[in-house]
């Protein structure tokens, strides 16, 4: 089984918090019909921007059970978990409130990255406040995406320069 990453929108499909449990809760018995699992799903406060993980044999299920809950796909990506092993994030105990995006290097592999995260992330210890919990990395090397509890948006920036990677963009989710 495969891990996807798809993002989308679900501004003007869901306006709070109710309906997006409705909203997994099917998506979640629509994937199991299909033997695929809706892992997590993290968004923003405004809506604008969700993050699925779905663990399934293939992608293109993934995306028509979304398409048929109405949401359509922004970017689908497969990706491995780096971090924290798949029965803990299934177990959704970690508090999430920060989702930072990096575009990756084009000539960055996949061995370099985890030897990198390896190395640099002894110094999460710097920055107490901040708790890393995960990362998803799309296999085709084009980004990742890092979950972080923390007090606010300066503290995920501080935790990220003591780990000396870049942000490309950060999301305030909503938390569990």
């Amino acid at each position: 089984m495969t891990l996807y990453l798809i993002e989308a929108s679900l501004k003007g499909i869901i306006s709070n918090k109710e309906e997006l449990e409705q909203k997994v809760a099917a998506l979640q018995e629509q994937l199991k019909q299909h033997s695929s699992e809706l892992i997590e799903v993290q968004v923003s406060n405004d809506y604008a921007r969700s993050f699925f993980i779905i663990e399934g044999a293939d992608q293109k299920t993934a995306v028509e059970v979304l398409k048929s809950a109405g949401i359509s796909a922004d970017l689908v990506k497969d990706v491995r978990l780096v971090g924290k092993e798949l029965d803990d994030v299934k177990s959704g105990k970690d508090v999430i409130n920060y989702l930072v995006e990096w575009n990756l290097p084009e000539d960055l592999t996949m061995d370099q990255y985890l030897a990198r995260k390896k190395k640099n992330s002894v110094h999460y210890e710097e920055v107490p406040e901040v708790v890393f919990s995960r990362t998803y990395v799309c296999e085709d090397m084009s980004k990742c995406l890092c979950f972080y509890d923390a007090p606010d948006e300066a503290a995920v920036k501080r935790a990220r320069e003591a780990v000396k990677t870049p942000i490309d963009s950060i999301t305030e989710i909503q938390s569990n």
